[in-house]
């Protein structure tokens, strides 16, 4: 933490700084200038305009809808049992869920968007990740704001420029300004055109700067995850994490019994800061993923996204092993490359915001390399540092399953049981990716942050993915609107704190 002693004079006053410009800070931002319009707010975003929106731009916008709100606590109860949510907080969520659709629907109209009854991607009503918890009776539906990708990001946003709250851009948050023996907050350094600048927040400063995806070594240290890669922004970087614990919050969430948005089968290009991912919805199944052994190693066509990449083993829903199985590799055949690109065009900052190319066949990427081709399953085995033995045999097991109908040894779907056979043959490199984080500051649902003993810190708000409730399983469409409801709930928290005054004053 910085003390006042730090600060010769404040650049800027106000009564609250928003940190983060994503579906959190958004959402706190409209709910505060609706609260009280003539209060001073100023909107500070790492990231350049042009990349702004954090996870909220890119991700699949799928926004949870319940109408029972004892059937969605029992669900998120059942779904946290590796690592119980206090129940007050589980019932403060659980009720705010309930109430969350008319916002979401005049959010919408605000920015003459289509509020969508279903994902927008497929003809499902709902999607029920756990139906055996409960799903069935704790999801109404699932909803999104038109268009895809990014409809519900750009609803915020438009909802943000009408009120006129002004936004810095490529303004990272450097530090909080606080009290080092009461940890009172007041204001918060700031990184504009390349110069510190000390912001006087007069009621509180709110954090939905997000989670530490993109930095490698927090990954490693935090999650012991390597060679993992974000789908989603790669400014979120761990900055809130840090600052929150020279601040003197007591953290939680940081390693949660797997990953609660799960890891992903990504491809990634050399270059590249983020992660395309596969397409789960390539027509053509002629194809397995192997391990660094060559060996596969799970049900690969199974509907994994469903449960954000989660299987079922010794009773218990875990991350599909990409991450320990690494490198991994999708084997294909002809019939596969030429059904369509192997990566979706939505759901990652690489398609969506980067706008990187990948060509319809996958024609381009086999030429560059990315891809690597063979006339048979040995040769292609050499290519990648595999043993041919091992492949082919496996390839060969694989077929023999095809034939008879039944994968006896990873469950794969009958239906998906395609050989692969048209040659020539193709692999790919597998990059384990992560849709976010979750950990951070223990809060309540108005955002409050409380420190090791229990208590407030005061005029210290955080929302959204950054020191999330969610402790282990997640359900679809559960991120975006827990970032909604602690972002407005800060933002009302925050505008009723008493303002702080200076010695002078």
């Amino acid at each position: 933490m910085a003390s006042l002693k730090s600060v010769s004079s404040w650049s800027e006053e106000v009564d609250v700084v928003i940190c983060g410009y994503g579906c959190a800070g958004a959402s706190a931002a409209i709910e505060a200038y609706d609260t009280d319009p003539s209060a001073r707010l100023l909107i500070i975003e790492k990231a350049p305009q042009e990349y702004a929106g954090g996870n909220c731009r890119v991700s699949g916008q799928s926004l949870l809808i319940s109408k029972n709100k004892t059937a969605l606590k029992d669900y998120q109860r059942a779904m946290s049992t590796a690592n119980p949510i206090p129940e007050d907080i589980l019932e403060d969520w659980a009720d705010r869920m309930v109430n969350l659709e008319p916002w979401i629907q005049k959010i919408a109209r605000d920015a003459d968007a289509e509020f969508l009854r279903g994902t927008g991607f497929t003809e499902r009503d709902a999607v029920l990740e756990f139906p055996e918890m409960g799903a069935r009776e704790a999801v109404a539906y699932t909803s999104t704001i038109l268009p895809i990708p990014s409809g519900v990001w750009l609803a915020l946003q438009a909802n943000v420029e009408k009120r006129g709250v002004p936004v810095w851009f490529d303004a990272p948050l450097v530090d909080l300004i606080q009290d080092p023996d009461t940890l009172e907050v007041f204001g918060v350094w700031v990184e504009k055109d390349g110069v510190r600048q000390a912001i006087r927040a007069r009621k509180a400063v709110i954090l939905s700067v997000g989670g530490y995806e993109a930095d490698p070594e927090m990954q490693k240290n935090y999650y012991g995850l390597s060679d993992v890669c974000p789908l989603g922004t790669p400014y979120n970087t761990g900055d809130g994490v840090r600052i929150l614990q020279k601040a003197g919050a007591e953290m939680w969430h940081l390693r949660n019994q797997g990953q609660s948005g799960g890891i992903w089968p990504g491809i990634k290009r050399p270059d590249d800061e983020t992660s395309f991912l596969r397409n789960f919805l390539l027509p053509a199944f002629s194809w397995i993923d192997v391990d660094r052994t060559g060996r596969r190693f799970y049900g690969e066509t199974n509907e994994l996204q469903l449960t954000h990449y989660k299987h079922r083993k010794h009773g218990r829903w875990v991350d599909v092993p990409l991450h320990t199985a690494h490198p991994v590799h999708m084997i294909f055949d002809e019939t596969t490359r030429r059904a369509g690109k192997l990566v979706l065009d939505v759901m990652t900052w690489s398609a969506v915001v980067k706008k990187y190319p990948w060509s319809e066949d996958n024609s381009d990427e086999v030429a560059s390399g990315l891809i690597r081709k063979a006339d048979s399953i040995e040769a292609l085995a050499g290519l990648i540092g595999l043993s041919p033995e091992i492949l082919s045999a496996e390839v060969s097991a694989y077929n023999a399953a095809c034939e008879a109908g039944e994968d006896a040894e990873q469950g794969r779907n009958p239906e998906t049981l395609m050989p692969i056979a048209q040659g020539p043959f193709y692999a790919v490199q597998l990059t384990p990716a992560i849709v976010c984080t979750g950990g951070g500051a223990r809060r309540d649902m108005d955002g409050r942050v409380y420190d090791h003993k229990g208590s407030a810190i005061p005029r210290l708000f955080e929302a959204g993915e950054l020191g999330s409730i969610f402790s282990d399983l997640y359900q679809n469409g559960s991120y975006l609107t827990e970032a909604m409801i602690t972002g407005r709930g800060a933002a009302r928290a925050a505008l009723a704190t008493v303002p702080v005054k200076t010695a002078a004053e």
